[in-house]
């Protein structure tokens, strides 16, 4: 277990970051160029039509080339004064229809500046902030229902969530929700490294789709070995293709929720009992360490500041009930009942 836990109601405490995947520069500038000269282009032509209000000192006729210099150095606000509007309607169309262009064309430009340049140093500076930050925190790949669901319990037990997602509506729900939310593939290495999953406790992985599952745990433990990889699968028949691909543990939500419908059907608090204990806001909670000292030498029952329903020794199970076999020895790890520190909502 990841400490204490805290009361679901109390809102995350982890740091906000929407990180969007930046366009290219090619389509940035492509599109901005494309705004300039359609708004170029209709200012030509308002000015050709009423090219009559215009004046030009040089030679005294206004051609398109006149015109269509007039509108440039109008628009930029450089105004040599060999062309000049003269007539009111002129005026009224440089003060009422051109100055507005004038003001969009800038803030276009302005526009460009800020996310070429501006924008994507802020993001970078966030970003190496963050990321030297993180340590020991959760890599969670995908937000659906299961993601979402262990994002809030790891925030509940104090711990920090980093989100990856293809979707931006999931980032963005990530984001509100207050975790360091990632625009990105978990299948892709220069996310998961973006992510900081070299100095992560947990990868979780619950992208919806078994292949892509396979695929990420392959990713993830090709970049770091000692990392420890939790994988929700769909498909009981692909659990030990997402073994093989080096995940350390395996959740089946959908068998999982069956084994609960089942027990239901002839039970009345169990299942309640079971979802108290796993939810972090319930009366009691699981808890998983490693046996004191003082404990070696006692059998399971008698250990009193906790219930201890299970031991593992050598990776294997041992229940309370096993007579000898259930007494502590040194190195075994105790999986025991305990009560929720923080009282209930």
């Amino acid at each position: 277990m990841l400490g204490h836990k805290k009361n679901e109601l109390e809102a995350p405490r982890s740091t906000r970051l929407f990180r969007r995947t930046p366009r290219s520069v090619a389509r940035v500038l492509g599109g901005r160029l494309l705004m300039v000269f359609g708004v170029l282009a209709l200012l030509t032509a308002v000015m050709w039509w009423d090219r009559a209000g215009l004046k030009d000192h040089l030679d005294g006729h206004v051609s398109f080339s006149d015109v269509v210099y007039f509108t440039a150095v109008t628009v930029t606000t450089v105004g040599y004064g060999d062309v000049v509007p003269v007539t009111d309607r002129a005026r009224l169309i440089d003060a009422i229809f051109v100055t507005p262009m004038r003001l969009l064309v800038w803030l276009v430009f302005l526009g460009t500046a800020y996310e070429l340049l501006l924008q994507r140093w802020i993001e970078g500076w966030r970003m190496k902030r963050m990321q030297l930050g993180l340590k020991n925190h959760v890599v969670v790949c995908g937000f659906g229902h299961s993601g979402q669901s262990a994002a809030r319990e790891i925030n509940a037990a104090d711990g920090t969530v980093v989100v990856i997602d293809l979707d931006p509506a999931s980032v963005q729900r990530a984001a509100d929700a207050g975790f360091i939310a990632l625009h990105g593939d978990a299948t892709r290495e220069a996310d998961l490294a973006e992510a900081m999953t070299h100095r992560a406790s947990a990868v979780l992985i619950c992208v919806g789709r078994d292949d892509t599952a396979v695929l990420a745990t392959l990713t993830v433990r090709n970049l770091h070995q000692a990392v420890r990889v939790i994988c929700s699968v769909r498909e009981a028949e692909n659990l030990k293709l997402v073994r093989q691909a080096g995940a350390d543990a395996t959740v089946l939500p959908s068998q999982v929720g069956g084994y609960l419908m089942a027990d239901a059907v002839r039970t009345r608090y169990l299942n309640d009992y079971v979802s108290d204990m796993l939810t972090s806001a319930g009366r009691v909670m699981l808890s998983e360490r490693p046996a004191r000292s003082e404990e070696v030498g006692q059998s399971m029952r008698q250990v009193e500041s906790e219930l201890v329903v299970r031991l593992y020794r050598d990776g294997q199970p041992i229940g309370f009930w096993e007579g000898d076999k259930a007494v502590i020895r040194a190195g075994d790890v105790l999986l025991s009942i305990v009560p929720n520190q923080v009282p209930r909502a």
